[in-house]
């Protein structure tokens, strides 16, 4: 059975940080881009980070970069996303997926249809 289980949301004031992880299972880790995307209260899921398959490389939507970093570790079969600096504007609902290589279009929008594998998520919130 596949499962993407993320865990490690909250509530943090502006200005703090969290980790997000997704723990897979079920399927081979190895093969697959692993991503995050978001949805905010009312509005469309957005594609937040990609990282490829020896976690070498990430990739990051212009809004977070140098606040958010993607790694993984293969071992663990594990997706990170470390969370800096975090505004009002993060608060979403964060889910994990995986795709056999990497996305292209995702900036101009995004849908689970998208991903093989997809999470059921974590809520940060970012407030006073």
């Amino acid at each position: 059975q596949v499962q993407l289980v993320e865990s490690g949301g909250g509530l943090v004031q502006p200005g703090g940080s969290l980790r997000l992880s997704c723990v897979a299972s079920g399927f081979t880790f190895t093969d697959y881009w692993m991503y995050w995307v978001r949805q905010a209260p009312g509005k469309e899921l957005e594609w937040v980070s990609c990282v490829n398959l020896r976690g070498n490389v990430a990739y990051h939507r212009d809004s977070v970069k140098g606040r958010f970093t993607t790694s993984r570790d293969n071992a663990a079969s594990t997706v990170y996303l470390q969370m800096n600096s975090l505004r009002p504007e993060d608060t979403a609902l964060y889910y994990c997926a995986a795709a056999s290589g990497r996305l292209q279009g995702l900036l101009g929008g995004t849908t689970p249809r998208d991903y093989r594998y997809y999470g059921q998520g974590t809520q940060v919130t970012v407030s006073t």
